[in-house]
C-alpha cells in the first residue's frame, strides 16, 4: 500500500473548560521538515507533539497549529487605565482625521487587543492539558493519515495506468522494425547506384547487417518491459516506495531515450515521444508518493 504525502487532519480534545484544537497539513519534500505554532504556554508539549509527528507521518512538509478555547470566562484581567486611553485618544483621532464613522462597540474591543492594555496573571499549565495537546495531535495526524492512504490509492491507479499506456506503446513499435529494416537497405543501396561503383556485395551484406544490427532496439524493448514489471511489483509489494518508483521511473526513460535515438524511424519515433509523455507525468506524480 503507497501513500501521498499531501493531506490534510484536524481533530479536538477537551479537558475541564478547554478544548483543544490540532491542524495538520501535510505536503511533498524529501524529508521530515516538520513546524509547530502552538501557545507560548503550552510549549512543554513541543517535545512530545514532533515525537508522535515524526512517528506517525515519517516523511514531507508538515505544518502543525495547535490552538485552544477556553469556555470560562476570564475574571482575572485587569485593564491598564492609562495605557487603555492613551490608545483610544489615538484612534479616535486617527478615524477624525480620516473621515470614517465607528461605534465605541466597535472600537472598545479593538483597542482592549492592543499591546499592555488588558493583563491577565498566567494560568498554571496541568499535565492533564499537555496530555489533551499531544492527544488531539495524534488523533489529527490519524485522520491525515487514512488521508494520505486515500489519495495514495488514486495516484497509484493513475500510475500503473500510465505504465500500461508505455506497454502498449512500446509493444505497437514491433511492426514498424521489419519496415525499418527494409528501408535502411533500400537507401543504402540507393545511394549506392548514385556512385556508380562497383561493390562487393558479401561485403556490402556483411556491413548492413553490422549497421542494422546497430539500430536494433530488442535489448531495449525487454529491459523496458523488465523495468514495468518491477514498477507494478514494487508498487504492489513494498511499503513507502516513492523514492524507490522514482529511481525506476528514471531506469525506464533510459530505456525509452535509447529507443528513440536507434529509431530511425517516424512511426517509432512518434511512439517513443508518447512513451515520454507518460513517462514524464509518471515522474511528476512519483514525488507525491511517501
Amino acid at each position: 500500500m503507497q501513500k501521498s504525502m499531501t493531506g490534510f487532519g484536524k481533530a479536538e480534545v477537551k479537558v475541564g473548560n478547554k478544548k483543544f484544537t490540532a491542524e495538520i497539513r501535510s505536503l511533498n519534500s524529501k524529508q521530515l521538515d516538520l513546524s509547530v505554532k502552538m501557545p507560548m504556554a503550552y510549549r512543554a508539549a513541543e517535545f512530545e507533539v514532533r515525537s508522535a509527528i515524526s512517528k506517525a507521518l515519517v516523511r514531507g512538509k508538515v505544518d502543525v497549529i495547535i490552538s485552544f478555547e477556553s469556555e470560562e470566562v476570564q475574571t482575572g484581567g485587569v485593564i491598564n487605565n492609562d495605557i487603555f486611553r492613551a490608545y483610544l485618544d489615538q484612534v479616535i483621532d486617527a478615524l477624525n482625521y480620516s473621515g470614517i464613522d465607528a461605534a465605541y462597540d466597535v472600537i472598545v474591543p479593538a483597542v482592549l487587543r492592543m499591546p499592555n492594555v488588558l493583563s491577565t496573571e498566567s494560568e498554571a499549565v496541568s499535565d492533564q492539558e499537555l496530555a489533551a495537546i499531544v492527544e488531539a495531535v495524534k488523533l489529527a495526524a490519524e485522520q491525515l493519515d487514512a488521508f494520505r492512504t486515500q489519495e495514495g490509492d488514486i495516484l497509484i491507479a493513475d500510475l500503473l495506468d500510465r505504465v500500461t499506456k508505455i506497454e502498449n506503446y512500446r509493444d505497437a513499435i514491433t511492426p514498424f522494425e521489419a519496415a525499418r529494416a527494409d528501408a535502411v537497405r533500400a537507401r543504402i543501396r540507393e545511394g549506392l547506384a548514385k556512385l556508380s561503383v562497383e561493390v562487393d556485395e558479401n561485403r556490402l551484406e556483411q556491413e548492413m547487417i553490422f549497421y542494422i544490427e546497430k539500430l536494433d532496439i530488442t535489448e531495449e524493448k525487454v529491459r523496458l518491459a523488465n523495468h514495468c514489471k518491477y514498477f507494478r511489483e514494487v508498487a504492489a509489494n513494498e511499503p513507502m516506495a516513492g523514492r524507490k518508483l522514482g529511481i525506476i521511473a528514471q531506469e525506464m526513460g533510459r530505456e525509452i531515450n535509447t529507443t528513440g535515438s536507434k529509431a530511425n524511424n517516424h512511426d517509432i519515433q512518434v511512439l517513443v515521444v508518447k512513451m515520454k509523455d507518460e513517462l514524464e507525468k509518471i515522474k511528476e506524480q512519483v514525488l507525491n508518493i511517501l
